[in-house]
């Protein structure tokens, strides 16, 4: 039986300009998964910020980013349990539980709590 590996991508953004922005780093920069497999996606603030504004979000190839997870703890409506969403202060986790093919894609990670909002 062939097991069929799939690639999750985060990406890395330093958003640079005004004083004060929010930098946002996420870790690993790439998954490779076996369906099943349980992915914990890291997302570091360069400053603490309130997890009311941190959001998880997903983005498929010729889609626009889908919210998954809001609040850095609460699920959209629609995203199935095996997306969680912990931490506090300036460090934040996205967890796939039993990762399914569909849950391919890109992974980001969003601050609301100062402008420019920064991913």
């Amino acid at each position: 039986m062939t097991l069929v590996n799939m690639l999750i991508w985060t990406l890395v953004f330093y958003i640079h300009g005004c004083t004060g922005d929010i930098i946002l780093t996420q870790t690993p920069a790439v998954h490779v998964v076996q369906p099943g497999d349980t992915v914990k996606i890291n997302c570091k603030t360069s400053t603490s910020i309130s997890s009311t504004y941190l959001h998880w979000y997903l983005q498929k190839p010729g889609e626009a980013p889908k919210l998954l997870i809001r609040y850095a703890t609460t699920r959209h409506d629609g995203i199935p349990d095996r997306f969680s969403g912990a931490g506090s202060d300036s460090d934040y986790t996205l967890t796939i539980s039993g990762v399914q093919g569909e849950d391919a894609g890109v992974y980001y990670c969003q601050q609301g709590s100062s402008f420019p909002l920064t991913q």
